[in-house]
């Protein structure tokens, strides 16, 4: 690795069937670079072109299963070789669950299983287990998702991985848009913000844009503009708790005036700075903004 470059590895393993392609969802939910299906002699060499970009990565997960030949024969070898090159810090996390629970789910979706090529059975399972001990010993973490629902597996990985701060790991997506040109589909929350006295009729502010300080002053200038968006931000905000303990890390909210213009951006920004002081991670976007002349 180049001089002072560092880089977070996980490398997600173990039973098929025990949800590694749900973990892998979660990480890249935490904003790690994930790769999926990557034969394990492989992975060095992906690390270094990883530090040799322009762009560095700084997260990065690989699902190794038995998609990959060789699974058995190198996975070890890489993960051992992995522990002693500096400016990687690795994390390995071995899935697992009963034969029973595997063998269910494989029936349930109707797909056979990689080590024989036909259908899961406990026979073939065991083979499995016996076949990753090796491995099983290498990992930093065994996650057994026998009785996991999706929510809690997110969960259970959030508790291992991040000692269960999953707040820090939340992100909201704050947009405005405006009616007259579609609502957007990606919306979690929508919040209708005509109500508010529009700047569009005072011909000064008319074609400025809701990220002008004198439209936002307009706006808020009125009170019922500062009580939605405090009212607003507190059910938010308590709202939260449960979408992370169901398995949501992203919620979608979407603010909309007329145009998309004036109102809906001024409201959107001030609830991205409310959320930004929580310590969330937040994105503002505003979609219909370059639809309308604007500065």
């Amino acid at each position: 690795m180049k001089g002072g470059y560092s880089i977070k590895v996980v490398i997600i393993t173990g039973m098929s069937g025990a949800g590694r392609s749900k973990a892998a969802d979660w990480f890249e939910d935490q904003g790690y670079y994930c790769v999926d299906n990557m034969p394990p002699a492989l992975i060095g060499n992906f690390l270094e072109m990883a530090a040799a970009g322009s762009n560095s990565i700084e997260k990065v997960a690989f699902v190794a299963d038995l998609r990959s030949r060789s699974f058995f024969d190198t996975l070890a070898k890489s993960i051992d070789e992995l522990r002693k090159r500096q400016g990687i810090e690795l994390t390995v996390l071995f899935m697992e669950a009963s034969t029973s629970e595997i063998v269910r789910r494989y029936n349930e979706v109707r797909r056979n299983h990689p080590l024989s090529g036909a259908e899961a059975s406990e026979a073939v399972i065991d083979e499995e287990k016996e076949k990753l001990k090796d491995i099983k010993e290498r990992a930093d973490f065994v996650l057994d998702t026998t009785k996991l629902k999706p929510a809690e597996l997110n969960a259970e990985l959030d508790r291992l991985l991040f000692g269960g701060s999953g707040s820090s790991n939340f992100s909201i997506n704050i947009s405005s848009f405006g009616f007259k040109y579609g609502i957007p589909s990606e919306a979690d929350i929508m919040l209708d913000v005509r109500f508010i006295p529009n700047p569009f009729w005072v011909p000064s502010l008319k074609k400025l844009s809701g990220n002008n300080k004198k439209v936002a002053d307009f706006v808020f200038k009125h009170e019922i503009a500062e009580s939605f968006v405090e009212d607003s931000h507190e059910l938010i905000k308590k709202m939260i708790p449960g979408y992370i303990n169901e398995g949501k890390y992203h919620l979608n909210i979407a603010f909309g005036c007329t145009g998309g213009h004036h109102r809906s951006v001024a409201i959107a920004n001030a609830m991205a700075e409310k959320f930004e002081a929580d310590g969330l991670r937040v994105h503002v976007t505003h979609r219909d903004l370059a639809l309308q002349k604007s500065q």
